[in-house]
């Protein structure tokens, strides 16, 4: 997608036409379309490799009914820097960089000024979101960027860079083990889901100290967790005995599911003061309020972190090597990924080896 355009950028039409992937309520098309011009505070780059987010998803199918066709998807976003405004101060060419979920925020309200900038009233998003000159953004099923520095984090070099599902999914995981205080060794956190979420959750959690269960419908992941993951519980969501066997046993859980599920089995596993931490977009929660007040539990959702937090996730990441298992596919390739992600078939992160695969002629 492309990022946002600082507040200096022109519209210059046709001068970058650049391959993509859109949707127009149909599979994608690889086309060409126009792009900004680099202002004063922005940074231009090229797109290497860009993650598939289950929202790209939703957005692509208009599941959200807010979608702007024609839109290009993708917001877990790593390249390598080929052009910078005169102002810019944080970049240059030649640097690895990554784009998130955000390319825009007000800057001056009080999430703002405390690096909350996911939590802005007047948020720009990377994608399917209207910048505040009336300009579309655009994803990173595509081959240029371009967005103000302010938003974009430097790649450390010992991170790999098909890494890219971090800027979305590491980020959703990191900012609330830390904001509520999982992050400590010995501290036991729950993860509903093992999907592209749940298992950078587990390694997170994991490389931050603690102890790790997860909570799944899925007997058949138990495995996976354990030898690969090296959770320390697995807890299969539907066997009664099991679940009730560790109820009290969690400090927190973050829940990674988006489809609709019983959250009262979950707030049971919880310690007294304990948080279930909603990460995945339902469309509505129920809420098991005796219990939660009986035992002085509570249920309260998270979203990304800001643009602070984000570069220290990604140094995180590299310094203990808390990488993504994808699976890298080609630029053509998406219509079917994008079936497959429907499905739940995929370990566990798509990324689109977007530079290799829109080589011109």
């Amino acid at each position: 997608m492309e990022a946002m355009v600082g507040a200096d950028s022109s519209w210059h039409a046709g001068v970058h036409g650049q391959f993509m992937v859109s949707y127009d309520c149909a599979p994608h098309v690889l086309d060409e379309y126009d792009t900004w011009a680099t202002g004063e505070t922005d940074v231009q780059f090229k797109v290497l490799y860009c993650g598939i987010c289950h929202s790209d998803l939703h957005i692509a199918k208009n599941e959200w009914g807010n979608t702007l066709y024609p839109t290009i998807p993708g917001h877990e976003i790593v390249g390598v820097v080929t052009e910078v405004g005169s102002k810019v101060e944080k970049f240059k060419i030649g640097d690895k960089v990554g784009v998130g979920c955000l390319v825009g925020s007000c800057r001056e309200c009080a999430q703002c000024k405390t690096n909350e900038e996911s939590y802005c009233p007047k948020p720009v998003y990377s994608i399917n979101s209207v910048y505040y000159d009336g300009t579309v953004t655009y994803g990173g099923f595509s081959d240029i960027m371009i967005s103000d520095e302010y938003f974009i984090f430097h790649w450390p070099e010992n991170l790999p860079l098909e890494s890219a599902p971090l800027l979305c999914a590491g980020i959703t995981t990191y900012s609330p083990l830390r904001r509520f205080g999982l992050d400590k060794p010995g501290i036991n956190v729950g993860v509903v889901g093992l999907g592209g979420i749940g298992h950078l959750t587990v390694k997170f959690a994991k490389a931050l100290g603690c102890k790790v269960t997860v909570i799944s419908t899925s007997a058949n992941k138990k495995k996976e967790a354990i030898e690969n993951l090296g959770v320390d519980e697995f807890l299969v969501s539907h066997d009664q005995e099991q679940m009730q066997a560790a109820a009290g046993t969690l400090d927190g859980i973050i829940d990674t599911v988006s489809a609709i599920h019983p959250t009262l089995p979950l707030v049971n596993l919880l310690k007294t003061y304990g948080k279930l931490i909603v990460v995945g977009i339902m469309e509505k929660l129920d809420a098991p309020i005796p219990l939660m007040i009986s035992g002085g539990k509570s249920i309260v959702g998270s979203a990304s972190g800001g643009v602070k937090e984000t570069q220290e996730m990604i140094e995180f990441a590299a310094k203990h090597k808390v990488h993504p298992d994808v699976e890298i596919i080609p630029i053509d390739y998406v219509n079917t990924a994008m079936e497959r992600l429907e499905k739940g078939d995929i370990k566990y992160r798509f990324v689109i080896d977007v530079a290799n695969s829109l080589k011109k002629e």
